[in-house]
């Protein structure tokens, strides 16, 4: 791999909203704005990028991700924002519909095993597989990368389509390790991305990072009922 033409993206979890606290799924029909503690999440994240040369910022069209994106905008003096329709959290279908309870997380949670087990083919009701998750987050790194080498770019973003397809977008990632840390509001996910004749080529370098979080924003919430009730 010819490390001169990587880029390195970041990708960047929204910040705390209702969803989070309500342990709602949020495709496309839930759609809430940040918290004050996402907003506060969202500052301390544009702190960190300070010092790191970012050249762009991409974002899912969701609220929470528009405005954690323009939050980290604003502080970097960035005056574009790029709104990326394939970077929606994965499409849940009839899950969204439903208040959340324990018996729809329990289904969330066995199809997205299926997935990891190699059944890619198994769909939510009324929403997407892993190959159609997989072909949207590939076509949006694409658009991103396309004809660009040395760049530092920011996508913000969700937890499910950062993490599920992330094996088939990198390299030696052992997707068993990566599950076992949660990424949490505003962590940030490190690559190393080139794409060359419409193939992506990366390595994963730093997973779910939350070193630049503190105080209150630092202070997260469970988004999972069946893990919830586990503890």
């Amino acid at each position: 791999m010819n490390t001169q033409d990587m880029n390195t993206i970041y990708l960047v979890r929204h910040g705390e909203n209702p969803a989070n606290l309500n342990n709602e799924f949020s495709y496309k029909l839930v759609d809430y704005s940040l918290t004050l503690k996402g907003r506060l999440q969202a500052q301390q994240t544009a702190e960190y990028f300070r010092d790191k040369n970012i050249h762009e910022i991409h974002t899912s069209p969701l609220k929470r991700t528009r405005e954690t994106a323009q939050i980290i905008a604003e502080t970097l003096g960035l005056t574009e924002i790029s709104v990326i329709e394939e970077f929606r959290e994965v499409n849940v279908g009839a899950l969204e519909r439903l208040p959340p309870s324990i018996e729809s997380w329990e289904l969330h949670d066995r199809i997205v095993a299926e997935w990891f087990f190699g059944r890619h083919e198994v769909t939510f009701p009324e929403g997407e597989n892993y190959l159609t998750l997989l072909q949207r987050m590939h076509t949006g790194l694409c658009q991103v990368l396309a004809n660009k080498a040395g760049k530092n770019i920011i996508i913000v973003g969700h937890a499910g389509i950062f993490t599920i397809p992330l094996r088939d977008i990198c390299q030696d990632v052992d997707i068993e390790e990566i599950t076992q840390i949660v990424l949490r509001n505003c962590s940030i996910t490190r690559l190393e991305l080139a794409m060359r004749e419409e193939k992506l080529e990366g390595k994963l370098r730093s997973w779910g990072y939350i070193g630049h979080l503190s105080g209150e924003a630092a202070q997260f919430v469970r988004t999972n009922l069946v893990a919830q009730a586990e503890e």
